[in-house]
């Protein structure tokens, strides 16, 4: 058993200087890590395309079964050499499906559970729900949830979770692993192995349900972590976390002793995948100088949505320094194939044309087509897809092409304009909030909305749309809309800010902003670190016949934003800081079908918190009469009335200008 007292202690005695690590000399040493990240509760494949030889091919990637087909490669081959193989998951298992809407977190406690995993990152959507469930969810897996960083001994519902742990360390003879309890008499004559879990540190602000939990400094956490691991003679050391990648590159130049970080958060699929019409998104296994400037860390992520695993061959020599680390990911496809988006039947490619796109793919290394593991297949169809299937509802529209999301423009071979779902999005909530029955309820017309990229889940998937596409997939975490009052110069402030805080390379992209009837220009100065806003306007009239007027900063503007972003979380500081004092907000919420305002009165900070403060009631989206996704039906109200024939917007709401030249 592990003992979080002195866990605590071990980590404080290093953090004051009081850990001399030893002289230890070990045997060199190779490891093989499998990993996953920000698998989303994707278990059925994802829709998607590449390119082969120039030629769009239209697939899916991944799921659940083909990731667990993968793995089982990856370990028979280790086992048949013989080699040392760890299977990590960089967090973010949770949210993300409809799966997960309806089964919250039994199902991937289940799913997870048959993966072989050693080891998950504790992610921010892991909070999602409240930590009763977390703590249920902890409880009924077969591997721990590492976090160094995190202090739950005042959280009623997580206080005695004991497999929620700082580290793991493993005892290796060859491909046979051990787990060591007691990391005070470790195993002679084996190699040993620390993995330590790094959460993100300002987790309040950006997770809604974090309870009494405490979360502690990355950097200093994984310092000390590392010294008194060092000092019992451990010097093969991974963090596994959950920061971005970043805040990974951040933590590896700061911190002295960690060999291999595997990371999740900013759903970064690392690699050059540009000859498959992808994107380059940074290298995989980037080596990172440490602060003392001799040794080095050695950094991988592998994207999003179970698409992709990668593998890392991790060398270390008799000291523990990493020598080699060499790998890549791999994207895991179906083996049918079409020349549109919409899948029909007339569209599959001849078996000509599909003999040579799995040529294509055998040559080349980071794209592989893998058959579904069947047992894996055969659990979730019988056991969660038929309520699953059951919940989607009514056909609201009808997408003649898919229609995508990217959070940041520019990414992954997007346009500087970036996603098309999310101003559609927007255009939605605007539309549902002046509507006469909810500006009866608000007393405000709206003059423009905003959205935060990662508030938005999925593509828009061409054919047949349902009620539950939206609701359980595309906008999948139940806010509430809110209509706030605010000043056109505190809208200026946000855009300027979130957006600059999306610029360094691998930086987390959720809190990216788009809009309803509100356009804007921002165009990068320094590569990476600044730009200039100009060109923000808010548009009056139709879509086809826009009207558009500059912002004016002294203006009070009425805007539509979901709660979750209106309060201020993931960035959007500016709006907490305009409603620290009053607020003339009002939260919309169904009450017994009846849709009910929530008057705000101001928003305070209570610990790392913020706190929204009504003049009555708070909605309890808790109750069995209150239903809080006003955010999915405003979008749900306006395909079903507005726009059957669901394509993206004629006009651009964002214009991104990066610096090209590198």
């Amino acid at each position: 058993m592990f003992n979080k007292p002195l866990i605590a202690l071990s980590i404080a005695l290093a953090l004051s200087g009081c850990a001399t690590p030893p002289a230890v000399q070990h045997q060199p040493f190779s490891l093989t890590v499998a990993h996953i990240n920000d698998t989303h509760s994707n278990f059925d494949p994802v829709k998607s395309s590449f390119k082969a030889d120039g030629t769009r091919v239209y697939n899916e990637f991944g799921g659940y079964p083909r990731l667990q087909t993968m793995a089982k490669e990856y370990k028979d081959e280790a086992k048949h050499k013989d080699q040392s193989l760890l299977f990590l998951h960089g967090g973010d298992a949770w949210q993300g499906s409809a799966y997960f809407k309806l089964n919250h977190g039994a199902m991937n406690a289940d799913i997870l559970s048959k993966m072989g995993l050693d080891a998950m990152a504790l992610g921010n959507h892991e909070f999602d729900l409240n930590n009763k469930k977390l703590n249920a969810f902890i409880s009924s897996i077969n591997f721990p949830v590492l976090a160094a960083n995190v202090d739950t001994t005042q959280d009623a519902d997580l206080k005695n979770q004991t497999n929620l742990r700082p580290y793991q360390v493993f005892a290796f003879d060859g491909n046979k692993k051990t787990v060591v309890k007691d990391i005070n008499h470790l195993p002679k004559d084996k190699n040993i192995v620390a993995v330590f879990g790094l959460a993100l540190d300002n987790m309040p602000n950006i997770a809604p349900n974090t309870g009494d939990i405490k979360f502690n400094d990355m950097v200093k956490t994984a310092q000390a972590t590392v010294d008194m691991l060092q000092s019992k003679g451990i010097d093969n050391i991974i963090a596994l976390t959950h920061i971005g990648n970043a805040v990974d590159l951040d933590v590896a130049s700061k911190v002295n002793g960690i060999d291999l970080i595997v990371g999740g958060h900013s759903h970064t699929l690392l690699g050059d995948f540009t000859d498959l019409g992808l994107n380059n998104n940074g290298i995989y296994a980037q080596m990172v100088k440490n602060p003392d400037g001799k040794s080095e860390t050695c950094v991988v992520q592998a994207g999003e949505y179970a698409q992709a695993i990668g593998r890392v061959n991790v060398s270390f020599d008799a000291k523990g320094d990493v020598t080699q680390c060499v790998g890549h990911n791999t994207l895991l496809s179906n083996d049918e194939f079409y020349h549109h988006a919409d899948r029909s039947k007339k569209d599959k490619f001849s078996p000509v044309e599909t003999t040579r796109v799995e040529k294509f793919i055998d040559n080349h290394e980071k794209i592989t087509i893998t058959d579904e593991d069947v047992l894996l297949r055969q659990r979730i169809d019988s056991k969660y897809k038929p309520a699953v299937d059951k919940a989607y509802g009514k056909i609201i529209a009808q997408v003649p092409q898919e229609i995508k999301h990217e959070r940041r423009p520019g990414d992954r071979g997007s346009d500087n304009h970036g996603s098309d779902v999310a101003p559609l999005i927007a255009e939605g909530q605007y539309y549902w909030a002046n509507e006469p029955q909810v500006q009866k309820v608000t007393g405000m017309k709206v003059d423009f909305s905003l959205i935060g990229a990662g508030g938005i889940r999925t593509n828009i998937e061409a054919g047949q749309y349902r009620e539950g596409n939206v609701s359980l997939e595309l906008l999948p975490f139940s806010n509430f809309m809110s209509v706030v009052p605010v000043k056109g110069s505190v809208i200026r402030q946000l855009l300027e800010q979130t957006v600059t805080a999306t610029l360094p390379e691998g930086s987390h992209a959720g809190k990216f902003p788009y809009g309803g009837h509100i356009r804007y220009n921002f165009t990068e100065t320094v590569a990476h670190k600044a730009g200039k806003l100009s060109n923000v306007e808010v548009m009056t009239g139709t879509e086809q016949h826009p009207v558009w007027t500059p912002l004016q900063d002294n203006k009070t503007y009425n805007v539509a934003i979901n709660n979750y972003n209106a309060t201020g979380n993931d960035g959007w500081t500016p709006l907490y800081q305009a409603q620290k004092k009053h607020s003339g907000r009002v939260d919309l919420a169904y009450i017994d079908g009846k849709l009910t305002g929530f008057k705000v009165n101001n928003i305070e900070k209570v610990g790392d918190k913020y706190q929204v403060n009504y003049q009555g009631a708070a909605p309890n989206c808790k109750a069995a009469n209150t239903v809080c996704n006003t955010d999915a039906q405003a979008f749900i109200d306006y395909i079903a009335q507005d726009r059957p024939q669901l394509v993206p917007l004629t006009y651009s709401v964002v214009t991104f200008n990066r610096i090209t030249n590198k």
